[in-house]
């Protein structure tokens, strides 16, 4: 069944996008106030041309040609010429989830009413939408002042001379998909080029899918975290309300609240259920890692969101007074700053995790079997495992490395900033990918602490419910075998949100 989304140009959220961005028959409606203001905006759009006010990228040229006015006649083909002179997107192509996200992000901000767009744009979206087509956009293209060579290759494929992929994944000319789908090329009016070609929707829709991946990744964080304590006998106080009031940092309290949770009912919580006064830090200070990550993703979650509700457009259509004046809001600064302070956060997270994974495989700290191995010669226990969770370490704090930046050298000196969001968001992706799978490994490792601990019925309910899920899916490791496919297994369920905290759904 078709999941339908409303979008009113105001309300949307990381996760709405995320989940719609991963479907191929999505039902779009529009909320009546926000056609409203499409067609208000439409209809200023209208009346300057009526009376030839000089509007940027409507009348005049572009970039350094501001100054440039143009013939009236001339208007709806130039609007074919700002695509066709800039869908210039090369690589690899987006993954096709991204390249919806963005579609959607673009179509939800122009129900704003600030791009002064034609309703035609925006019907054309849904539908290519509805129908499952995805513009092929290859992935280098922005440096993040707008998303201009994302923006005017994707608005090429509406127009039906660019590549499309359809609903059954099979890339073909734009012309075909569109006609295969029973749909016209989108045609054109003035000002309709620029609308789809100049906005920040792409680094808008990364952001806000790395929000929502970020939130589900930090959920089972919290669950092997949890895990990890069971498995140890880890000493509770740092959960306590009345220690963290001590230092009341933003986010330990909702950690320490969710590790709480999960850990309810259990026999740790009873006194002298601890094995040490003092754990080592990745355990006695998860709290404080795992708060950083939720206040972080607090901050970043502001940012993106307003983004994908936002006109990033120049000029802009001021409803209110009924003008189009010039504006910056394409240029993305904070998403730079939001994406990596994020990315930042998770590797700190990392490093936590590897260590308590080292932890759990120690015998001098655990009192169980080293590397959590068997009795008997069979199985060298998770030993080996280290080196990969190693290497996916190592190449999550290499993708939380701040992006460059430098003063562009664009439009012959008219544009001369740029932020590089969009490869700060998709570094931020990256690394969530190689996140996932570190959390399925400390999953494992801690599951099989929890195991040959023997806890049974001392283990916490919840738990007990992560516990068998997990052994529904990979079993536990009594003999050496390749674990490779078990950990990607376990990787794509956190990507589908199947690691959730109790109560909530992300």
């Amino acid at each position: 069944m078709a999941e339908t989304l409303l979008l009113d140009g105001e309300s949307l959220t990381a996760e709405q996008l995320h989940r719609a961005a991963g479907s191929t028959g999505l039902e779009l409606e529009f909320a009546a106030d926000a056609l409203a203001r499409l067609r208000h905006a439409r209809a200023v759009v209208e009346r300057a041309l009526q009376r030839g006010d000089p509007v940027y990228g409507l009348n005049t040229g572009l970039g350094a040609r501001v100054g440039e006015t143009l013939p009236r006649q001339a208007l709806a083909d130039f609007s074919y010429r700002t695509l066709r002179g800039r869908a210039h997107a090369g690589g690899a192509p987006l993954p096709a989830g991204q390249v919806r996200a963005a579609m959607i992000v673009r179509l939800n901000t122009l129900l704003r009413g600030a791009a002064g767009a034609s309703p035609a744009v925006a019907d054309h979206l849904r539908a290519c939408l509805g129908e499952g087509l995805t513009p092929v956009i290859g992935e280098t293209a922005s440096i993040g002042a707008g998303d201009l060579c994302w923006g005017a290759t994707m608005g090429l494929a509406l127009i039906g001379e660019g590549g499309m992929q359809d609903a059954a994944g099979h890339h073909k000319p734009a012309t075909e998909a569109l006609a295969e789908a029973g749909l016209e090329p989108l045609r054109l009016a003035p000002r309709d080029g620029l609308a789809l070609a100049n906005h920040a929707s792409f680094s808008g829709a990364l952001a806000a899918l790395g929000v929502a991946e970020a939130a589900q990744l930090v959920a089972a964080v919290q669950i092997s975290t949890a895990l990890a304590m069971e498995g140890f006998r880890a000493n509770l106080s740092p959960l306590d309300p009345a220690i963290l009031a001590a230092r009341p940092q933003p986010g330990q309290a909702r950690a320490a609240g969710q590790l709480a949770g999960l850990l309810a009912g259990g026999a740790l919580n009873r006194p002298g259920a601890a094995r040490r006064l003092q754990d080592p830090l990745s355990l006695r200070n998860a709290v404080q890692v795992q708060g950083a990550v939720l206040a972080t993703l607090d901050f970043a979650r502001s940012a993106a969101e307003a983004e994908i509700n936002g006109a990033s457009d120049n000029p802009i259509v001021v409803l209110k007074s009924d003008e189009i004046r010039s504006a910056g809001a394409y240029h993305t600064p904070l998403l730079t700053v939001v994406m990596e302070a994020l990315s930042r956060a998770l590797a700190q997270m990392a490093v936590s995790q590897l260590a308590r994974c080292a932890k759990l495989l120690s015998a001098r700290y655990t009192d169980l079997p080293l590397f959590l191995a068997r009795p008997g010669p069979n199985s060298n226990g998770f030993a080996p495992v280290m080196k990969v969770a190693e290497a996916l370490t190592a190449e999550i704090l290499h993708q939380s490395q701040p992006v460059p930046l430098w003063p562009s050298v664009n439009a012959d000196g008219t544009e001369d900033l740029l932020t590089n969001a969009p490869l700060a968001a998709k570094a931020l992706l990256a690394l969530l990918r190689r996140g996932r799978c570190l959390t399925a490994i400390e999953l494992l490792i801690s599951a099989q602490a929890v195991e040959l601990r023997g806890l049974g019925d001392d283990l916490a309910p919840s738990l007990t419910t992560v516990l068998k899920r997990l052994r529904s899916v990979v079993a536990p490791l009594d003999e050496d075998r390749p674990m490779g496919a078990e950990i990607e297994r376990l990787a794509a369920m956190i990507a589908e949100g199947q690691f959730t905290l109790p109560g909530e759904r992300l």
